[in-house]
């Protein structure tokens, strides 16, 4: 594994976190333009992804196989970050965003690329299964209801299946798996890769414009905790849950998924849900960073 290309990757990253930090500091773009970028996100670019990553791509067993490692790595996380959550006896809203944030990982805006950079194009199939069936899932049957029960403003409980079954990202992998003897024509392929390119920097600028760097200071306990479980100990569950299963490329998916920071979808959710938005963006914003240093260290000792 080229694990020298993965630090560049996510320092990158990390500098266009900072510079939607400099556009909010100076006042060309405030938090609520977050709002819109995240849209983009959601609607246009994810769905652009999945579709391109799937279309075509020969789908094994083993792929079955990884969203089962990453609903166990979910629940084991879970278990841990609801004791860590008593012990620390955070806030109602900061409770919620801590349970979101150190159990759901970016498994598809980094997990994606990273894993394309990484294991090869070959690997993104595995990477998109895993996201899609098993964070996007337990996002949606899962995170949501904990940000109802967490938050301040929610409208009641959601409806996890009509927000599963309309999710963008489910919907555009339903429609590369039915659309799979389909060949696209070179500008339908041409336009799904710019629009899927779109991902990853809209969604670094809009952490930076919701950074609060006073919001890491006052959260530090808590987010060290949340570092623990989610870069250290949720890739050492799915290397030891996973290596029962699997072997090989398939099992290195597995555990790089896993080892992926915060997902930045929790900053979204915890928008909608009035969840303590300050401490998820730190979380996102620490867990993306320190990834650098995880997440080669994690692929040295088990592979």
């Amino acid at each position: 594994m080229a694990a020298g290309a993965l630090v560049p990757t996510i320092l990158t990253f990390a500098a266009i976190v900072g510079i939607g930090a400099l556009l909010r500091v100076t006042g060309i773009l405030g938090p609520a333009d977050a709002r819109p970028l995240n849209a983009v996100i959601i609607y246009v670019g994810l769905p652009a992804f999945v579709f391109r990553a799937v279309h075509g791509a020969p789908l094994g067993p083993s792929m079955w196989r990884l969203i089962l490692i990453a609903w166990v790595v979910f629940a084991l996380s879970l278990a841990l970050a609801l004791l860590a959550e008593k012990l620390l006896r955070l806030p109602r809203e900061r409770a919620g965003g801590f349970l979101l944030a150190s159990t759901l990982g970016n498994t598809g805006y980094l997990g994606y690329p990273l894993t394309a950079a990484l294991l090869g194009a070959a690997a993104v199939p595995e990477a998109v299964f895993s996201d899609v069936f098993g964070t996007v899932f337990a996002l949606v049957l899962v995170g949501l209801p904990i940000a109802a029960r967490f938050g301040n403003h929610a409208e009641g409980a959601p409806n996890a299946i009509k927000e599963l079954l309309t999710f963008p990202a489910v919907l555009a992998l339903s429609a590369a798996l039915l659309l799979r003897p389909v060949v696209l024509p070179g500008a339908v392929s041409h336009g799904l890769e710019l629009l899927a390119s779109i991902v990853a920097p809209l969604i670094m600028l809009s952490v930076g414009l919701s950074l609060r760097p006073r919001a890491i200071a006052h959260g530090a306990v808590a987010l060290s905790v949340l570092v623990a479980i989610k870069l250290v100990a949720a890739p050492l569950l799915a290397l030891g849950f996973g290596s029962l299963l699997l072997t090989g490329q398939p099992l290195r998916v597995g555990v790089l998924e896993a080892s992926m920071p915060s997902m930045m979808l929790t900053l979204v959710v915890g928008e909608r849900y009035g969840l303590d938005t300050d401490f998820i963006a730190s979380a996102i914003f620490v867990t993306t960073v320190l990834a650098a240093i995880t997440v080669p260290l994690i692929q040295a000792v088990g592979f």
